[in-house]
């Protein structure tokens, strides 16, 4: 599974953005896909995920009530709607994907086989 995102840029705090995340095949229902992203000298984040069997989602506690993760299985995509954005999102953002996850494991960088090659959001105060 190849994962391509898009949609990241320029905003100023408080705007928003949506970032996609396309699959380069059809992903099986048990996967998981989600967002990590990673702040220059900082350690990468998940950021959330979510299940594409039912659209169960998980997020970060710095994201929840933000952003919106959802999912659209006949295009194989994910989105991440991000509104009120702040300085602190500026990160690398990456899209993620596995198809073993048990809900407790999402969080965790090292569990994803599959991650896209990352697409820039900086937001400006």
């Amino acid at each position: 599974v190849q994962l391509q995102a898009f949609g990241g840029g320029p905003v100023q705090a408080g705007g928003f953005l949506r970032l996609s995340c396309a699959a380069s095949e059809r992903t099986q229902w048990r996967f998981v896909m989600g967002w990590f992203r990673q702040a220059p000298g900082k350690e990468r984040e998940f950021v959330a995920a979510i299940s594409l069997s039912d659209g169960t989602t998980d997020y970060a506690d710095s994201v929840q009530g933000r952003f919106i993760i959802s999912r659209d299985t006949a295009k194989n995509t994910v989105y991440l709607q991000m509104n009120s954005l702040k300085p602190e999102d500026t990160a690398v953002y990456y899209c993620v994907a596995d198809g073993t996850l048990i809900r407790s494991s999402w969080s965790s960088s090292s569990q994803y086989d599959y991650w896209g090659q990352g697409t820039v959001v900086t937001v400006s105060s």
